[in-house]
């Protein structure tokens, strides 16, 4: 088992060199010139020839793509992922000053959901084809054709314009994040339902039920067995989503005017701050690939079959 977690960790680097290079092809592939960008964002009324290749020389553009490739990535190694175009300031200096913003909202929605995720999908499997699980799945049907920034309005019209109780923007006050959670919540919240739900019904026909129950084991103690038993695809599930929920910020913090990274990022799509947008890809890449790397992990140590297979 050690071997292999080993070799599944060993290969997180060729994985982060490919993803550093797509991202540096896509970024490349656009058509307009970074040197141009940057002489606009920064106000430069007349772009000369001379002055698109006196920032090009700045900026390292001028040297080939191989090049410029293995300087970025050299830099990327000592923690230097560039300048921002528009701010002058390191990129690296703006992401962490946004991250606490999403990570505090990714974690308060995180908990919410595996909260009532495992809640309400227990409940639901428990009192199955019932009114409240009938009624529960078209919630999770009617949420899940629901676009984020309309739920994400809705909420704005009834807490923050009809009732006046939360704020509609802003991190003044942690009430504020109050709405950008339930509306990050809601979009997530019904897969992990269906993932419960689904898996302890299907794990009803299972041998090892049917041996609890000739055994005369209480209902609570099927229960607890059960439950046992999808841990593993409800772990894998929730780790999953941590990468997606941080991506999955953009909207919601552009609508609710939070100073996190989803914001950070649509700002700089707007301005075409190329090194900014390069970053938060990568950075997202990268987390999707460290999560799916504790899933794996996870499933090793957990899962006995898999250990005896290797």
């Amino acid at each position: 088992m050690i071997k292999s977690i080993i070799q599944r960790v060993l290969l997180i680097v060729p994985l982060s060199l490919g993803v550093t290079l797509i991202c540096f092809i896509l970024m490349n592939l656009n058509p307009s010139s970074p040197a141009e960008v940057t002489l606009r964002v920064n106000n430069i009324i007349i772009i000369t020839p001379e002055a698109i290749k006196e920032t090009e020389k700045e900026l390292g553009l001028d040297k080939p793509l191989h090049i410029q490739y293995l300087l970025w990535l050299k830099n990327i190694f000592k923690g230097n992922l560039g300048l921002s175009y528009e701010t002058k300031e390191p990129v690296l200096k703006e992401i962490l000053k946004a991250l606490p913003t999403t990570l505090t909202l990714t974690i308060i929605a995180l908990i919410l959901i595996a909260f009532f995720g495992l809640t309400i999908g227990i409940i639901c499997a428990i009192y199955e084809n019932t009114i409240f699980d009938k009624l529960i799945r078209i919630a999770i049907f009617i949420s899940s054709a629901t676009p984020s920034f309309w739920l994400a309005l809705l909420l704005i019209w009834l807490f923050s314009i009809h009732l006046n109780i939360l704020p509609s923007n802003g991190m003044e006050k942690m009430n504020g994040l109050i709405l950008p959670a339930i509306t990050l919540t809601i979009v997530y919240i019904c897969t992990f339902i269906r993932i419960i739900r689904n898996s302890l019904i299907q794990v009803r026909s299972s041998l090892f039920i049917t041996y609890a129950k000739a055994r005369g084991l209480y209902k609570y103690q099927i229960l607890k067995h059960q439950i046992k038993s999808i841990i593993n695809p409800f772990i894998i599930a929730l780790s999953m989503s941590i990468p997606r929920l941080l991506a999955g910020t953009v909207i919601i913090e552009n609508i609710f005017a939070l100073p996190g990274l989803g914001r950070l990022c649509i700002h700089a799509i707007f301005s075409r701050d190329y090194p900014m947008i390069q970053a938060y890809v990568l950075f997202t890449a990268i987390l999707f690939i460290i999560f799916n790397l504790f899933a794996d992990i996870w499933i090793q140590i957990r899962d006995p079959r898999l250990r005896a297979n290797k």
